[in-house]
């Protein structure tokens, strides 16, 4: 047997890689057929294919197993080690009791306090089941569970008058389009630091070549930080960011709207009798800064006409139209790049365009604006304010004081 098995282990390791479970018992159970009496053993020997594997090719050859001839079948039905589900089905029900939310929150739970990744969860089953991380995944996946972030839906306790001055605003912006005035959306985008910082996202490179960023975010001095105060032109689809380098106080909101309507909206607006601001109601726009109010008295005498504002009402300043038509927007144009100066700023804000016909200019403002200005009664009694009967803390008119004259 010494030739005739040399020769079937030539053979059979031209052809082993080749080969898939299957078919390498059907070939060394044709070797055996071949030789006869004593062909299991040699081609065993000869192969490595074990004397069980042979006999089933064998009987499969000869048409014993119903499972022999099916087209694209390794294994008759059945074959093969039991799934730990279909042997210890109880394992899914102690699967769903270490990541179930009633249990998250019970100090007994072994996971309470720790990161449940498939590897933990599989060593917490492992001491009574025979499973490994990825059988873990595919169970999860059986129950009907995926890797969930946590989201932002919990508002808390709204103003009852909400939905009333959303309707409010609708109705007042749609007037002000109506007789051709501009409406706008106002806010500051988040404060970006300027330098060679890492900046969320990524962008084509070539491979291997990440571009390097400072592994610490420490403000550098002399760039500091840059604060983009956005105005979006609802009807025009239009938008201006001035950009800041000083503090973001009242004063530099309003200097914003000027700026955007001396370099954009005064072309746009040629018969404009009125100018509609939507603002969020916090921060330097916010509903109790007086600062706001009298800088605002200021650019209605500078237009030469009202200047009316609609506040949105508390906790809803994610639904100002600035947010997620235009801010998120020039998120998504710098995602990835550092922005290691104003000038690289400014031009990535201006290339920013969408498929709706999005256009964007922007400038750089280098003034400073001093924070911590008190507003006296004096002065606030000086304004020329209109409030309305409708929520007259969130609605309100500032009007040139040579129409107060003019009424007197």
């Amino acid at each position: 047997m010494g030739k005739i098995e040399a020769d079937v282990g030539a053979r059979f390791g031209l052809i082993r890689d080749f080969l898939d479970e299957k078919m390498r018992r059907l070939v060394a159970a044709t070797e055996a057929k071949v030789i006869g009496r004593g062909g299991i053993s040699a081609v065993a020997r000869a192969t490595g294919v074990s004397r069980r594997a042979i006999s089933a090719g064998l009987g499969e050859l000869e048409g014993l197993y119903p499972f022999g001839g099916e087209a694209g079948r390794v294994r008759r039905p059945g074959g093969g080690r039991k799934r730990v589900v279909e042997s210890e089905p109880e394992i899914l029900a102690e699967l769903e009791h270490l990541i179930d939310p009633m249990t998250r929150g019970d100090p007994e739970s072994p996971l309470r306090w720790t990161c449940k990744s498939l590897r933990r969860m599989a060593e917490e089953l492992q001491p009574k089941y025979k499973v490994s991380y990825v059988t873990v995944g595919e169970m999860l996946q059986q129950l009907g569970y995926s890797l969930q972030a946590n989201r932002k839906t919990a508002e808390g306790s709204s103003h009852p008058d909400r939905n009333a001055q959303f309707e409010f605003i609708n109705t007042r912006c749609s007037e002000q389009q109506a007789t051709g005035n501009p409406v706008i959306s106002v806010d500051t985008k988040k404060k970006e630091l300027v330098g060679d910082f890492k900046n969320a996202g990524r962008e084509y490179r070539p491979k291997g070549s990440p571009e390097p960023v400072r592994v610490h975010d420490f403000k550098i001095p002399e760039l500091g930080r840059a604060n983009p105060y956005g105005i979006y032109d609802l009807k025009h689809n239009m938008g201006w960011i001035n950009l800041g380098i000083d503090h973001d106080t009242a004063a530099f909101a309003v200097e914003s709207i000027r700026r955007w309507w001396w370099g954009m909206g005064q072309g746009l607006y040629r018969d404009a009798q009125q100018l509609e601001i939507v603002a969020d109601g916090g921060g330097s726009k916010g509903t109790r800064v007086r600062l706001w109010k009298t800088e605002l008295q200021k650019l209605a005498e500078e237009l030469g006409m009202p200047v009316q504002v609609c506040h949105l009402p508390p906790g809803t300043s994610k639904w100002n139209k600035i947010e997620h038509r235009l801010f998120s927007f020039i998120t998504m144009n710098w995602r990835g790049r550092p922005l290691v100066s104003h000038e690289v700023i400014i031009n990535l804000i201006k290339a920013t365009t969408t498929n709706e016909g999005l256009t964007v200019e922007a400038s750089l403002d280098e003034n400073e604006y001093p924070s911590g200005i008190k507003v006296s009664d004096e002065e606030m009694a000086n304004l020329n304010l209109d409030r309305d009967e409708f929520h007259g803390e969130w609605n309100y008119t500032l009007k040139p004081r040579q129409q107060q004259l003019d009424l007197r």
